[in-house]
């Protein structure tokens, strides 16, 4: 199972958001990487320079590497409506981003772990399959063995779930309903997914 496994405040600061989740190593130095940070003077970046970051953003934020990225942004092509949307759509639906929108987990690293350890189950049974594809009407929630884990009782509210309304949690299961894929207009992520549209279609 893939995973980018290097130093994730510094992307953090390249890119200027905690894309990982709260960080404080970020919170103490929220600016560019590197000798001379905010002072060093950067040359223009090209058209495909600013495409490439909107790219590598968006991976980063998800926790996905190349292939699974392009392969994912394929299937979006194949599919009715904006292939910017699709794709947003599509990572959204994966079966760790769902596990962290829920509350579950504090971190998509930590729900993809979650999901990994087998502590999880899509409609009554176990997936340890991170990158499955979440289709509405799908019910996920928390393994009965796992229920009183720590790690899970501490971060198992819901809460967060109440911000998307293509969620809906239920706290006495500790189960989500996946509703809906959402609109574009719903995910919350700062992205411009038009200019990874126009980079793949080179």
């Amino acid at each position: 199972m893939a995973k980018y496994t290097g130093p994730k405040t510094r992307v953090a600061r390249k890119f200027g958001l905690p894309i990982f989740g709260a960080d404080k190593s970020y919170e103490k130095k929220n600016y560019p990487p590197g000798q001379h940070g905010l002072a060093k003077k950067r040359k223009k970046v090209s058209e495909y320079g600013v495409q490439l970051t909107e790219k590598q953003k968006l991976k980063y934020t998800y926790g996905l590497l190349e292939r699974q990225f392009r392969n994912l942004f394929e299937k979006a092509s194949t599919m009715k409506g904006r292939k910017g949307d699709n794709l947003l759509a599509l990572l959204e639906s994966r079966l760790d981003n769902v596990v962290f929108r829920l509350g579950v987990a504090p971190t998509r690293a930590a729900a993809r772990q979650l999901v990994g350890h087998r502590h999880i189950t899509l409609n009554g049974e176990v997936c340890n399959i991170p990158s499955v594809i979440v289709k509405p009407g799908d019910v996920v929630g928390v393994r009965e063995k796992s229920k009183s884990l720590e790690a899970i009782q501490d971060n198992c509210g819901g809460s967060r779930s109440s911000h998307y309304s293509w969620l809906e949690w239920d706290s006495a299961t500790m189960s989500g309903k996946f509703m809906n894929r959402p609109e574009r207009a719903d995910v919350p992520e700062t992205v411009n997914e038009q200019l990874i549209v126009e980079l793949y279609s080179k």
